[in-house]
């Protein structure tokens, strides 16, 4: 069984995106993507929200543009590779492979796919990993924090109810000063 990772981009202020919806500060160098890459290849199965889906849905199909560099096409391939669930009651269809859609994701169905998943299973989406977070069902939190402060936009952490306690498992400081750190939840 493995564990459920809520893992995110975020700004230093702690914003996965801009004002406007802007993601364009997070865009990484090549050792942070082959970090993200292996990251990637420990998961069984990812588990999105409808608008994080929106976005990382490019990845279904980047590894047959030549023009992109290796690394950004590895990385498709990674992604591509793993089994993925959008959670959406709004989103009317999924278009990458190895792709289903729920309209709904119990805390029980979460117990029930980390019981039948040998590696590792990431949440992405601040709004479907608070609801996961409150139950106790994340184990790990690992962060990407790119160098830029965007004073707004939609937080990692939303509907925060209560302290959350967090120990430093591991880090690691890219060139391009962005910062990888993961964090075991203790409550």
């Amino acid at each position: 069984m493995g564990k459920v990772i809520f893992g995110m981009m975020t700004s230093l202020d702690g914003y996965i995106n801009d004002r406007q919806g802007g993601f364009d500060w997070g865009h990484v160098s090549e050792d942070v993507h082959r970090f993200a890459e292996a990251e990637q290849k420990r998961e069984g199965l990812a588990i999105y929200g409808r608008r994080m889906y929106e976005t990382m849905v490019y990845w279904d199909t980047a590894d047959q543009d030549e023009s992109l560099a290796p690394y950004f096409r590895d990385f498709s391939r990674a992604w591509q590779a793993i089994d993925k669930i959008v959670v959406s009651k709004s989103l009317e269809k999924v278009t990458s492979k190895r792709t289903r859609l729920v309209r709904e994701l119990s805390a029980d169905d979460l117990r029930r796919l980390k019981a039948e998943t040998e590696k590792d299973i990431s949440i992405s989406g601040p709004t479907l990993a608070a609801s996961f977070l409150k139950q106790g069902l994340i184990d790990e939190v690992s962060i990407y924090y790119v160098p830029v402060v965007v004073g707004g936009g939609t937080p990692m952490f939303q509907d925060v109810w209560q302290t959350l306690k967090l120990e430093r498992l591991d880090h690691r400081a890219f060139d391009n000063g962005v910062l990888f750190v993961r964090y075991r939840v203790l409550c």
